[in-house]
């Protein structure tokens, strides 16, 4: 099941594909593809529904972040060791955790805004996972249960303010709009192995990220496992699993992101992002 939210900014509504590529409405089955919503009981009842029968949207309105009321996005630094390698950096020997403000999350099509005084505005297409119920200390053989299902996730990075103006990465990782998410959530029992999808990204029609989650070095399991120990996972909460390589970052000489740039990102089975990129008034 791939879920949904469409409409103008702050107004999205809920919704659903349909097999034929359809956007179905769920409004009055479902208040929002949001908290509790997303246990398997929840989703199950939905998957019940004949979306057939559920009203038809316009294939041209907006779509909106795939989940509403995100409490928090928990992303993990330097996940795949070629990313590890094109950045100078060493292979973590646990999780390398840093959070990300959820008032960066925005559409999978909206417009992503260069920071006043960016020198270094990077690309990094990810595989999201979205928790479906509260996990506290789970271990990794029942990690999968607290899933709800995944998404594609673009962390947008700012380099300077994240490596050069001290602190924590998060001042670099939360600008508005940087965090693009969807266009859909699917629904776990339709990714048969969250460790072998291809991901990708596109900038002004150049691939530079092409890899797979199979390059992953701590898997979907592991991370929710592994998050568990030191925080509750609550519904809607995001874990955002790493980038492969080909970030601006890595390339030589290093590339950046300007306004008036074109970005497209998948991961396999999740759907498409484009993005376009424009200037901070």
């Amino acid at each position: 099941m791939k879920l949904l939210r469409y409409g103008p900014p702050g107004q999205e509504q809920p919704g659903l594909l349909d097999s034929h590529g359809k956007i179905r409405s769920l409004r009055g089955v479902i208040d929002d593809v949001a908290g509790d919503v997303l246990s398997p009981a929840s989703l199950a009842k939905i998957g019940e529904s004949d979306a057939e029968q559920l009203p038809e949207v316009d294939s041209q309105v907006r779509l909106g972040a795939c989940v509403a009321g995100v409490g928090k996005i928990m992303c993990i630094g330097q996940n795949y060791a070629d990313h590890v390698k094109e950045t100078g950096g060493t292979i973590p020997a646990e999780p390398k955790l840093f959070m990300k403000a959820t008032s960066a999350i925005t559409g999978p099509f909206d417009e992503v805004m260069i920071p006043r005084d960016s020198k270094q505005t990077d690309w990094e297409v990810e595989l999201a996972i979205v928790i479906g119920e509260t996990a506290k200390y789970v271990s990794e053989a029942e990690a999968l249960d607290y899933v709800a299902g995944y998404c594609v996730m673009n962390d947008i990075s700012e380099r300077s303010f994240q490596k050069e103006r001290s602190g924590q990465w998060t001042k670099g990782k939360s600008c508005d709009t940087f965090a693009p998410l969807g266009p859909w959530l699917v629904t776990r029992d339709e990714i048969d192995d969250p460790q072998n999808l291809h991901l990708w990204q596109e900038v002004d029609g150049q691939r530079y990220q092409d890899s797979s989650t199979k390059e992953m070095i701590f898997g979907v399991r592991k991370l929710v496992s592994y998050l568990s120990e030191f925080m509750s996972l609550h519904p809607g909460d995001i874990i955002s699993t790493g980038t492969p390589p080909g970030v601006g970052l890595g390339q030589k000489p290093p590339k950046f992101l300007q306004p008036g740039q074109t970005l497209r990102l998948s991961v396999e089975g999740l759907g498409e992002q484009h993005l376009t990129t424009v200037a901070t008034p």
